[in-house]
């Protein structure tokens, strides 16, 4: 049984950070030229600070404990999570979770992700300063740029979904399925297509860019989800686990970029490192096509799971494969 979420109220949660990194980038340049490069560090732990004070007085860690919203979006919360009538205490399935196919392709598809976003995120201030010639503060703005197209796309992505899902014109896997490849294969074709973009045209370089990192929003409706699809009583340890692996990911991929790319005034050598941010993003979405799934998993109810062990014996095997 496929299990379709709210995908436009699941995907507000995410645009701020794609809002957060554009004001990120077109501060930084403006801070690096008045006061020098020390003082983007200064002012991001500043704000870093400011937000600590403000989750430790109005954050919560489950809706029955918000004071800041109202008695029926507490329900619609608890409801959604099939948190009605106390939250549930469930043992967490670790050897069915760990040897899912399912599973295993969202940490490859999150890691892929990870892998070309990143890479852009960092080392395009260089990109644009190095072979385009742009200078600091017009550096931040227009790095800035693509995330502000991303965070614009975020939000009629999520209603789409769920428009399409709403009118059952398609199931819950394959609306994931295909976000996920909008949000995989669009920027590394868009990819292909920056690294022949000639030296100096800037608003070819910044408008394919924005396609790039743009398009990548359509993920919020892609991988992003299935974890809740597939899980929703272990989809906080699941997201935790792969955007985890991500995470390491994305500090690898950056100094992959710096290790390719020996001059960085040198267009060719940035091409080889979108091909490779290409080749990753479609490997990545390949293994989500062929083993993703938004069914719910046995493992998500472990009594039932093991109630299910129990009467089918060997046909256990069966009843994994299928689902």
């Amino acid at each position: 049984m496929e299990m379709v979420t709210i995908d436009s109220e699941f995907v507000k949660s995410f645009p701020g950070a794609q809002l957060g990194t554009a004001v990120m980038l077109m501060s930084a340049g403006f801070l690096a030229n008045y006061w020098g490069w020390a003082s983007i560090f200064y002012f991001v732990g500043i704000c870093g600070v400011i937000w600590t004070l403000f989750y430790i007085f109005i954050g919560a860690d489950e809706p029955q404990n918000s004071k800041l919203i109202s008695d029926e979006e507490k329900l619609h919360i608890q409801t959604s999570l099939g948190q009605i009538g106390g939250k549930k205490s469930l043992p967490m399935p670790w050897t069915s979770l760990l040897t899912s196919m399912p599973f295993i392709s969202l940490i490859i598809v999150h890691c892929c992700q990870n892998w070309g976003f990143y890479t852009l995120m960092t080392e395009m201030p260089s990109y644009m300063s190095q072979v385009l010639g742009v200078n600091v503060k017009a550096n931040g703005v227009l790095s800035a740029t693509p995330y502000i197209v991303m965070y614009i796309l975020s939000f009629p992505v999520g209603f789409i979904s769920d428009y399409a899902l709403g009118k059952g014109w398609v199931s819950t896997t394959a609306a994931r399925k295909i976000s996920n490849s909008i949000g995989t294969i669009g920027p590394a074709l868009a990819l292909i297509g920056l690294a022949y973009v000639p030296a100096g045209n800037i608003t070819l370089a910044v408008s394919t860019l924005s396609a790039v990192v743009g398009l990548n929003a359509a993920l919020l409706t892609g991988f992003m989800l299935v974890h809740l699809d597939m899980a929703p009583n272990f989809a906080g340890t699941m997201l935790g686990i792969s955007n985890a692996i991500g995470n390491i990911i994305s500090i690898i991929a950056p100094l992959a970029a710096g290790a390719i790319i020996k001059d960085e005034t040198d267009a060719g050598e940035w091409r080889k490192v979108f091909y490779l941010d290409s080749f990753i993003y479609i490997f990545g979405n390949t293994i989500f096509l062929i083993f993703g799934t938004s069914v719910r998993q046995l493992w998500n109810d472990p009594k039932l799971d093991k109630n299910v062990e129990n009467i089918t014996g060997n046909n256990i095997l069966y009843l994994h494969f299928i689902k």
